[in-house]
């Protein structure tokens, strides 16, 4: 899985961030590796360094997928690691989401069960 980093003029995007990165895609996406091709995420502050608020750190991160879709998620924070960890956390919920939604065994146990002949309710 490769894993990339961009990030404003106002946001760290130095080797220790990116390292930072690495490390929590790494460890939170582990069980999705063979699915999973990139992850690129997308640091900025949206109030540039002169203002300091809470929440104003923004990391969007986009998955792709071995035959599906990206997935984009977004999540803000006061610093960029909660940002980041935050993203991290519900781009692991939204894969596995999407990734059970193309289950072949999902589809086949639904699909056999419409089928079922045993049903005493079904006319036939």
């Amino acid at each position: 899985m490769q894993i990339l980093l961009h990030s404003d003029s106002n946001t760290d995007g130095g080797h220790l961030m990116a390292d930072h990165l690495q490390k929590v895609v790494q460890d939170g996406m582990a069980r999705f590796a063979e699915r999973v091709t990139r992850v690129e995420a997308h640091l900025s502050d949206v109030n540039s360094q002169a203002k300091s608020s809470d929440d104003d750190i923004h990391c969007t991160l986009e998955a792709r997928l071995v035959g599906l879709d990206a997935i984009v998620v977004k999540d803000h924070a006061s610093n960029a690691h909660q940002a980041i960890e935050g993203a991290v956390r519900k781009l692991k919920r939204a894969v596995g989401t999407e990734l059970a939604k193309h289950d072949r065994r999902g589809h086949r146990l639904q699909s056999e069960a419409s089928v079922d002949d045993d049903d005493p309710q079904r006319p036939g």
